[in-house]
């Protein structure tokens, strides 16, 4: 305001020295004309003034609203491009971890697979040792069956012999089975290893039966009259028969290969039955044999 009115003095005694000279004085009605001039002047002046000031101070407040929004869109900007940014921190993290995890699961996996393929080395060490066996096995097998069929052949004989030789109980069966033996030693599809099997087998069956007493039902000629009998057999020490009715009874004598009478034995022969049967419990019994020096 002080600067105003200093200008205002100065455009007054511009005024009254240009218009009197320096030498005149100016009258006091045109002093006041020129004062009241000069005040619209200077109302005028004040107001441009204001109006100034105004536009000075708003420009600067408008300018920095602009510079805030873009300061603010820039910052907006920044913060998604920070947020995109993290999200593709987090995948490769998560990818990382994944990643990592899988490596792990895979060196685990590799261990493994290690020790399963030294077992597996072992396996094959072993299974080589068991091949060379194998294959010398082979070749002793080769010369075993060139021995042992023939071996297998005599024992079938022997054991045909034995069979007619024996005490005549279960005659039947047992001569087919001998039989069999024949047949299969005839044929190719069997192999050496279950042709022995069947020939052991075959001893095994007659030696078992001279260690249990059996008794079964058969016919015989007796007599002349074909009859249905139990038979009782001890072993090989003692072979029985007796009638169904209990009247007639004989006994092999193994020295004469014949039958003979034994009905003085009847009720011995009849209590052996039934203990053979499991009828009654196994007791002490008196029945014909022949001596060991007949056997």
């Amino acid at each position: 305001m002080n600067n105003s009115k200093f200008i205002v003095g100065l455009y007054i005694g511009y005024d009254i020295i240009n218009y009197f000279g320096e030498d005149r004085s100016p009258p006091i009605n045109y002093l006041k004309i020129i004062r009241g001039n000069y005040m619209k002047h200077f109302h005028r002046l004040t107001t441009n003034i204001v109006i100034i000031s105004f536009m000075l101070i708003a420009i600067p407040m408008i300018l920095p609203a602009q510079t805030l929004s873009q300061v603010l869109n820039g910052q907006t900007e920044r913060t998604l491009l920070a947020q995109d940014s993290q999200l593709r921190v987090d995948t490769v993290v998560e990818q990382t971890r994944k990643m990592e995890d899988k490596y792990r699961a895979t060196l685990k996996e590799i261990d493994g697979l290690q020790i399963y393929n030294k077992l597996l080395e072992l396996q094959i060490e072993n299974q080589a040792r068991v091949k060379v066996d194998l294959e010398k096995s082979i070749v002793v097998a080769s010369q075993i069956n060139r021995q042992i069929v023939p071996t297998m052949t005599k024992m079938i004989e022997s054991l045909d012999q034995f069979v007619s030789l024996d005490i005549p109980f279960l005659l039947d069966e047992r001569t087919e089975r001998v039989d069999s033996l024949k047949e299969i030693m005839e044929r190719q599809d069997v192999t050496v290893a279950e042709k022995f099997r069947k020939v052991s087998e075959a001893y095994q069956i007659e030696n078992d039966y001279g260690k249990t007493i059996e008794t079964y039902k058969d016919t015989l000629d007796v007599d002349g009259k074909t009859l249905q009998l139990d038979f009782l057999k001890v072993g090989r020490i003692s072979f029985m028969y007796q009638s169904i009715d209990g009247k007639t009874s004989g006994v092999w004598n193994q020295r004469t290969k014949q039958w003979e009478d034994a009905d003085s034995h009847r009720n011995e022969i009849k209590m052996g039955l039934k203990i053979a049967k499991k009828q009654i419990a196994p007791d002490l019994v008196i029945l014909p044999v022949d001596t060991a020096e007949t056997i």
